[in-house]
């Protein structure tokens, strides 16, 4: 079987589906693991987000969406040329990834992957164990993931939750929606802003002010730690001094809805109760 990845999350997935060696394209965002390094990348962002900073990025974003421009760029010529079997992309964020209205019919079958929450998460590696013909795989890939999960809550019940805020963009700030309220609950915190199962939505520092998070975590999607970090660097005056600020990374352990969320729910565990 021949495979195209249009999204990270469903690349993860394949790799942990034990197909790898199957994957003969990926989008550019596609970084893990770190043997597709050398798979012909079929799809580019129009927006070169290592080239300018989240303000920027946040504008052209908006102007593109008013305009109906597409965000990605997809290679025809060559994602003909490998006679892929099944493309994976989705639709439930047309900014993180490309939608399956883009995709040129190249005779293969798109399978288009669109989580909302932990459940989702899960369903959607049972949804693509089954297109690939993996279903026990998929068992133990999910199975493995809710385990984590579950140790993780169990770990910290009891113990008094934080208010936390998790900014799914920093200027904005977006707070966070979809699986990581469910994350952030599921490692003994308390989300002041963010809504589970609905997308992230824009508010404002002030907004973020009035709702008296104790820790605010910086995971601005897309980005990985030390961007994250060389971001807030601009917008520490509308941080209240009260505030624990923790940068994470965001792009491999949060933003992407596959198994790698146990491994944020892990890490979120620590920043709450373990760390201060």
């Amino acid at each position: 079987m021949r495979i195209v990845s249009l999204l990270p999350s469903a690349t993860e997935i394949v790799h942990l589906l034990g197909l790898t060696d199957s994957l003969v394209g990926r989008s550019e965002e596609c970084n893990h693991p770190a043997e597709i390094a050398n798979v012909p990348v079929v799809s580019i962002a129009r927006i070169r987000s290592a080239e300018v900073d989240g303000l920027d990025i946040d504008s052209q974003v908006r102007a593109a969406v008013a305009s109906g421009q597409q965000l990605y760029l997809i290679d025809e010529q060559l994602l003909h040329s490998l006679v892929p079997d099944i493309i994976i992309t989705q639709d439930l964020c047309r900014v993180c990834a490309v939608s399956s209205g883009e995709v040129c019919d190249v005779g293969a079958r798109v399978v288009s992957l669109d989580p909302k929450d932990i459940r989702g998460v899960a369903e959607s590696v049972h949804q693509l164990a089954d297109a690939l013909d993996r279903p026990t795989e998929g068992y133990r890939v999910v199975h493995e993931m809710l385990r984590r999960i579950e140790i993780i809550r169990a770990r910290v019940a009891g113990r008094r939750r934080p208010k936390v805020f998790f900014a799914e963009w920093l200027s904005p700030p977006f707070a966070s929606g979809h699986w990581i309220p469910e994350m952030i609950e599921a490692a003994g915190g308390q989300e002041v802003l963010g809504i589970a199962g609905v997308p992230s939505r824009a508010i404002s520092w002030a907004t973020v002010r009035q709702a008296q998070p104790e820790i605010v975590i910086l995971g601005p999607c897309g980005f990985d730690q030390r961007r994250a970090e060389a971001e807030s660097q601009a917008i520490q005056h509308d941080f209240d001094p009260s505030w624990r600020v923790v940068s994470v990374d965001a792009d491999r352990y949060f933003a992407r809805p596959a198994p790698s969320i146990a491994d944020g729910v892990e890490q979120l565990a620590e920043i709450f109760h373990f760390t201060s």
